[in-house]
Formats: C-alpha cells, structure tokens, sequence
C-alpha cells in the first residue's frame, strides 16, 4: 500500500526524502554510526528542556504554555522537514529541544499524581525498542508489504485522531475517550503503543535499506523519524500507565 508516497508509517522514512537525489553523484554517504550518534544527541537534547518543564512544574510554575508550545512547534517543524528538507538539521534540533519541552511536562503531570510513573515508562520504551530491534535483526519479524500496509494504516488512523482531538480542544471540546479510563479507553491506548512499536520495525527496515546509499545529510531524516517513533511510543505506554493505575 501507498499513502502519499509512504513506505512505512513514519513520514521520515518516505520515498519523497530517500529518492530525492534522482541520479545525483552522492559522495558521502549515510553511515549507521552517523544515524546513532545523531540519535543519541538529539534524545540528549529531549533530556534537557524536558527537565527544564520538569523542574519548572515541581518549583510550582505553570507550564501549560510550555508544553502546548512545545507540540505545536515539533508539528511546525516536522511539517517544514517536509518542504525544506536542506534545514533537516536545524529543524530535527528545533524539534527535539520542544519535543523535549512537551514531554517533560506531561511527565511531570503524570509524576504528580502517580510518583514514578515516568520512570517506569522510560524502562518499557527502552526494552521495546531493544526487543524490536532484535526481532528485525534476526528476522524473526519479516517486514513484508502487507505488514507495511497494516501498520501505515492504522497508525495513519490514530493521528488523525489525535489531531482532529489536538484541534477540538482549542475549542473546549474534549474527546474523552483518549483520556477517560475505560475500557475502550485502555483498548485504543493498548493498539496505538502496539503500533507505535511496529511502526520501529518500518523505520529499521527503512534505514536498512537506505544504509551506505543515501546522501550524508539524510542521517538527520533518519534521526527525526526515530525520534517521532520513540516519544510516542513514550507518551502511549505513559498514558496507558496512568489508566491502568486509576482502574486498579
């Protein structure tokens, strides 16, 4: 299945960033030490401002704004990623630094009410996305074309849903299901943190192929969508946590 161009559920990872280069001499090329150490200091830059949100929170400032700024600019800057992709670099560091700002206060929401909650969704982040990396390394899981289109789907699905959600609130319309404890409540958290870690398995099949062939500079994209993979993988098994805790 095609959706707009896309092989995988992750935009970073679409024929429209990969092919650009048409018959382009490239000269460096992407590495994966290059797409790991890009990684690594971009989740380092989410570390930094979350604690910022963080520790604003617990000092007993409103950070309301912080994290509300901090989404909409991650959604402006993956939308500009998409139309000037020779700013992938600054707009993948932009990205993060308010990704980082969003998710340390919802963090720090969640910690508030349920002490420790965080951590534990850091800890299941972390073994999901070392378990998924193993079972595409050994092949176990095979990501073929149906499994794509699957996955593209239903995780195409769940956005639009949480933006047409994002967007209602700005109105005082609350879609509660996304937020209440019940049982379909916990349902739609349990599929999308399901789908979110399938959704790691396309971005290694991607990158996979793409290795040792790409442009240099396409490690950034690489980056940007492992990021977007990995903290709403973060944000869907912090949220289930939560429903979980209230319900038992």
């Amino acid at each position: 299945m095609s959706l707009f161009g896309l092989s995988t559920s992750n935009p970073a990872f679409t024929g429209y960033f990969w092919n650009s280069d048409g018959n382009k001499k490239v000269r460096k090329k992407m590495t994966l030490s290059g797409v790991v150490l890009k990684s690594i200091f971009c989740l380092l830059l989410v570390c930094a401002t979350a604690s910022i949100t963080w520790k604003l929170h617990f000092d007993g400032v409103a950070i309301k704004w912080y994290t509300t700024a901090g989404i909409i600019v991650a959604i402006v800057c993956s939308i500009l990623i998409s139309v000037r992709r020779e700013w992938v670099a600054w707009l993948t560091i932009i990205y993060a630094l308010a990704k980082g700002l969003f998710v340390g206060g919802f963090s720090a929401y969640m910690h508030a009410s349920y002490p420790n909650l965080p951590i534990q969704a850091v800890i299941i982040t972390l073994v999901t996305f070392i378990i998924m990396l193993l079972l595409f390394i050994t092949k176990i899981i095979i990501v073929t074309k149906k499994f794509r289109s699957v996955v593209i789907t239903v995780t195409t699905t769940i956005f639009i849903i949480y933006i047409v959600a994002f967007i209602l609130s700005f109105f005082g319309i609350q879609v509660t299901f996304l937020s209440s404890t019940s049982w379909f409540a916990i349902a739609f958290n349990i599929v999308a943190a399901i789908f979110a870690s399938l959704s790691l398995l396309l971005d290694f099949d991607y990158i996979d192929r793409y290795m040792g062939k790409a442009n240099k500079s396409y490690e950034w994209f690489a980056t940007w969508g492992l990021l977007v993979t990995i903290i709403w993988l973060y944000v869907e098994v912090l949220r289930l946590l939560r429903k979980l805790a209230i319900r038992f």
